[in-house]
């Protein structure tokens, strides 16, 4: 495929490729939905990955009054947290069991998964367990819709049709499609894996040398010796289920679009979007890793897309949309799909209900509950990832809401920490003999100026409050 970069969001632009199912489809999903203590909704986070975004969103559930349980690797962040019902190990000799086992045991109202992988189990597991088919599709959508999630090239093609802005996109199956890149867009490209996530399957090449060897590398299997040192030494419970179950990884490569990193995290159900908030990067931990200072705005061409994938795709619960916002067009170009929780779940804000609150209303059938502190600042600097950056974001944390977890002082401990598979003798002298590479911090906007902060706080104010629909 080669997608052309498109200026606007539009209406669909082809016949989906999939119509909404009536509810007619879906009698055990409705069955289920149905019989629910709507004041007692239990939740279970499931994360493999050790982010601080599960154990937030956690702490978010909590305040909404839901029971929560978790399933996550020994020692993760979220067995941090008091006034969880329960938390069972993410065991990575066998892990789809024990995931399978968390959901039969748990039997939980709804699955949150905040990791590529667990939404990956969850589908292999809708595929072969009947039983479990209800509770999968109440909490992350309808089937139909998983092929396209697993797939970066089918998601940006479903992206087009919609009339949604993306880098020109090819997939790369042998030299010859690199060398028609080459000739026909450039030799610069962002190549892409699927199966991977954090920016582990991302290349950013800058000649066309760089291009080859970057697809060689992405599009290797992953080998059982690599496998083993994520189990291992990382504690990714995930790393031989996927290395089993991803032979190999389809690879694509995307057109270098001159601009800075946007993303939005979306709640839904059904494909209707209940709430969004969406943010500009301010600065990162390097050029493809995750965000550490960002600034929330309303954009209403992200909005219409999220709008739109949403419908397509009849999604439920939680998933976050890339952009890069192009400099000299301010077009935002969707450059990815997470069909998960992103970090901004748990954000209160004063005219804005967190995306937690808001996906707990639509069980419930009542309104979103307002915040008792909630934030006035646009810009939001995460806790402890805009730390350890240094001096180099210390302007710009200070005129940020530094997303301390107050209410969780065991957990605001452990986040300052390195994460516990760092902290052991094993990974220790690993990265003793192997050094981890760090990328230094890229800073896309300094802190603003008294008059820019004057000004985007009125502007704050004229975003609309979107509460859960």
């Amino acid at each position: 495929m080669d997608s052309n970069k498109a200026s606007t969001v539009g209406n669909m632009s082809s016949q989906p490729r999939f119509s909404k199912p009536s509810r007619v489809a879906w009698p055990e999903r409705e069955r289920g939905i149905a019989s629910l203590n709507r004041e007692q909704i239990s939740v279970l986070v499931v994360a493999a990955k050790w982010w601080p975004l599960s154990a937030r969103l956690a702490l978010a559930f909590l305040r909404e009054g839901c029971r929560v349980s978790a399933l996550c690797p020994s020692l993760h962040p979220l067995t941090k947290i008091s006034g969880l019902e329960r938390i069972d190990a993410y065991d990575g000799r066998s892990s789809l069991a024990s995931l399978r086992r968390a959901l039969v045991q748990n039997a939980p109202d709804f699955l949150i998964p905040c990791d590529d992988g667990v939404v990956a189990q969850l589908h292999a597991l809708h595929a072969c367990d009947p039983s479990l088919r209800s509770l999968i599709e109440r909490s992350i959508g309808h089937p139909e819709g998983y092929p396209i999630l697993g797939s970066r090239l089918e998601l940006l093609t479903v992206a087009k049709e919609l009339g949604i802005a993306i880098p020109r996109t090819r997939a790369v199956k042998s030299m010859a499609d690199l060398e028609r890149w080459n000739a026909e867009v450039s030799a610069e490209g962002v190549l892409k894996a699927d199966g991977e996530s954090a920016g582990n399957g991302v290349r950013i090449a800058h000649s066309f040398d760089a291009t080859v060897s970057a697809w060689r590398d992405l599009k290797a299997p992953m080998r059982r010796l690599t496998a083993w040192k994520r189990q291992i030494v990382d504690r990714d419970p995930l790393a031989l289920w996927s290395q089993e179950n991803v032979p190999e990884r389809a690879v694509i490569v995307q057109e270098l679009i001159n601009g800075r990193p946007a993303n939005s995290m979306i709640a839904c159900h059904d494909g209707v979007v209940l709430s969004i908030v969406s943010v500009v990067v301010m600065a990162s931990e390097g050029p493809t890793g995750a965000s550490t200072v960002v600034r929330r705005i309303h954009n209403e061409r992200m909005t219409r897309a999220a709008e739109l994938i949403a419908q397509r795709l009849q999604l439920t619960g939680f998933f976050g949309l890339d952009y890069v916002i192009e400099a000299q067009s301010g077009t935002p170009y969707l450059v990815e799909l997470n069909p998960r929780a992103t970090q901004l779940g748990h954000f209160e804000f004063a005219n804005q209900p967190s995306l937690a609150a808001s996906l707990v209303a639509s069980w419930r059938g009542a309104p979103a509950s307002v915040a008792a502190d909630p934030i006035h600042n646009d810009l939001l600097a995460f806790y402890p990832q805009a730390l350890a950056a240094g001096p180099s974001l210390s302007a710009l944390i200070a005129a940020s809401h530094l997303d301390i977890p107050a209410e969780a002082p065991d957990l605001a401990a452990e986040l300052r920490l390195p994460s516990w598979p760092l902290r052991r003798p094993l990974a220790r002298l690993y990265h003793a003999l192997r050094p981890q590479e760090r990328s230094a911090p890229v800073v896309f906007e300094r802190e603003p100026s008294p008059v820019q902060s004057a000004q985007r706080a009125r502007a704050e104010v004229a975003i609309p409050a979107v509460a859960a629909r």
